[in-house]
């Protein structure tokens, strides 16, 4: 049997935050791979009917993670992350933005892996954007909604 795992967001009206936790059924340190690893990326990352590309992924402190994301609709979306802090299995920070310099609209995002007894791990992902208004032009092409699909396809991935 299996237990029901939690999934819960939030975007408080007067903070420029969203806030996603999934619990998955894997260890801290499987999830943290499937974050630092090129291939695993492509898998995975983005929602339903999305791909990537991956030019240049450098996984460190200062390094960059550069890659095209593919709608459904045939759209390319660049995209640039810049990681900030990384600590194996346990946290991860980038800035996400567009893949131009000194992106005005990039955002903050620090990932945090806790075990949470036996193989499982509570995710949560926290995004902060330069403004409220920043945050509601996301939210409106349903930010929370894609975020949720992304952690369905990361737990696929971890669990195949």
């Amino acid at each position: 049997m299996t237990a029901t795992l939690k999934v819960t967001a939030s975007a408080p009206d007067n903070q420029p935050t969203i806030m996603m936790e999934r619990e998955f059924d894997a260890p801290p340190a499987l999830l943290f791979r499937a974050y630092s690893e090129p291939d695993a990326m492509k898998a995975w990352y983005g929602p339903n009917g999305f791909t990537i590309t991956v030019l240049a992924m450098d996984f460190r402190v200062g390094g960059l993670f550069r890659f095209t994301m593919h709608g459904p609709d045939g759209t390319d979306y660049p995209n640039r992350m810049l990681y900030r802090d990384i600590v194996p299995a346990a946290r991860l920070v980038y800035r996400h933005g567009t893949d131009v310099d000194n992106d005005p609209n990039a955002f903050e995002v620090v990932t945090t892996f806790k075990a949470i007894g036996g193989n499982r791990t509570l995710l949560t992902k926290t995004s902060t954007f330069p403004s409220v208004e920043a945050r509601n032009a996301v939210m409106k092409f349903g930010a929370i909604e894609l975020g949720m699909q992304t952690f369905e396809k990361l737990a696929a991935y971890v669990k195949g």
